[in-house]
């Protein structure tokens, strides 16, 4: 009976949905906004990017069916190793030959056809290796500084080598996993405002320094100064979320997408759902992922009172992890934070993005699996 249970997975039928609604929502939007991308290739093949995110979507299904078969104590087994990948991934799209330039930044590898983007296996790991970094050393997280500050060393040479590609926001990502995680490990307040606020400077300064990253940041404050330039992209957003009004416009009869909104089946999908389906479709959206963090922390809790604190800090990442990046996204879409290249989770076009976060998901749902599975072996007296 007791090899039954283990043996055994219990779905989180809440978490489906949520997943399942963020692909479909995510599959019709892009559909929407490549059509016309896909008509203007030499063959003239409309359906060429709905297709590709389709298979995208089911390779990231495999992988998940992958991940969530793997226990979490082989995760927490392996972050350290794993961390050390993630860094040799970053050093080799470095090396010329390798690593992939798009529109002057070298983020991508080309694994069997397909371009993955490194920054976001290196997010994955970083949500293993904290949660088990604050399983194993919790205590001196709360009472130590240095183990504060520790892995964040760790975490400085992959930032490093994220700004080297440039990939500014998916190094800000990392961190915020790793700060966020060890605050809720019980890192002590003031220590974590310190931190906080020593990682805020040193942010504005690369930002003050960069040239181009100025420049986002002043087109951000008055976008129309220079509407056609450094302010044209948010101009463009604005304008889709001006002409959704309430029910939007009607899916696939947005027209920002068409002539004037740059990468809409990508960074600025959320633009192009606003437009089409209205504030009805932004607040869907919002809901959706509103509830993703909400059920991740909630497990979280779960795990933590049945003891399984790996299983908690990697809910508890994963749910910053989605939070923060769909958050970043959402903002850039709606103008409240500076033009930053992150995809909406779960739903913006993009091969490497799909499978890892689909992996992410996987791993969630291990977590569920795990905390159930605990939860009914102590109710019946096995534990």
């Amino acid at each position: 009976m007791s090899n039954e249970a283990t043996q055994r997975f219990y779905l989180d039928y809440f978490l489906l949905f949520i997943c399942i609604s963020l692909l479909v929502m995510g599959f019709i939007i892009v559909t929407s906004s490549s059509l016309h991308l896909g008509d203007k290739m030499s063959n003239h093949d409309y359906m060429y990017y709905p297709t590709k995110q389709l298979i995208h979507i089911v390779l990231g299904l495999v992988t998940a069916g992958v991940v969530v078969n793997i226990p979490l104590r082989l995760w927490e087994q392996s972050g350290a190793w794993l961390f050390i990948v993630g860094i040799a991934l970053l050093v080799f799209v470095l090396i010329p030959g390798i690593g992939i330039k798009v529109k002057g930044s070298v983020r991508w590898m080309s694994v069997a056809g397909l371009r993955i983007q490194v920054s976001e296996i290196v997010k994955f790991i970083s949500v293993v290796y904290m949660a088990g970094y604050v399983t194993r050393h919790q205590e001196h997280v709360q009472q130590s500084t240095y183990g504060l500050v520790k892995p964040l060393l760790l975490f400085s040479i992959a930032c490093v080598l994220l700004l080297l590609e440039p990939d500014f926001g998916s190094a800000v990502v990392i961190l915020v996993i790793a700060m966020g995680v060890m605050y809720l490990s019980g890192a002590r307040l003031w220590q974590f405002l310190i931190l906080i606020t020593v990682v805020a400077i040193l942010a504005m300064l690369l930002v003050y320094f960069s040239p181009y990253r100025w420049a986002r940041v002043t087109g951000f404050i008055d976008p129309w100064a220079d509407a056609q330039n450094t302010g044209f992209q948010l101009v463009q957003a604005l304008i889709s979320f001006g002409r959704g009004e309430i029910f939007g416009v009607g899916l696939g009869s947005g027209i920002q997408k068409l002539f004037y909104l740059p990468e809409a089946h990508t960074d600025f999908l959320f633009s192009v759902v606003a437009e089409e389906l209205g504030l009805v479709g932004v607040l869907s959206i919002i809901t959706l992922f509103s509830l993703l963090i909400w059920h991740a922390f909630s497990l979280a809790v779960e795990a933590e009172k049945v003891g399984n604190k790996f299983a908690a800090f990697t809910a508890y990442g994963l749910g910053i992890w989605f939070g923060f990046q769909a958050f970043v996204n959402m903002g850039v879409n709606m103008g409240i934070l500076p033009t930053k290249g992150l995809t909406l989770p779960l739903m913006s076009y993009g091969g490497g993005s799909m499978i890892v976060m689909c992996a992410a998901m996987a791993l969630l749902f291990r977590v569920h699996s795990e905390v159930k599975e605990k939860q009914i072996k102590e109710s019946r007296g096995q534990v």
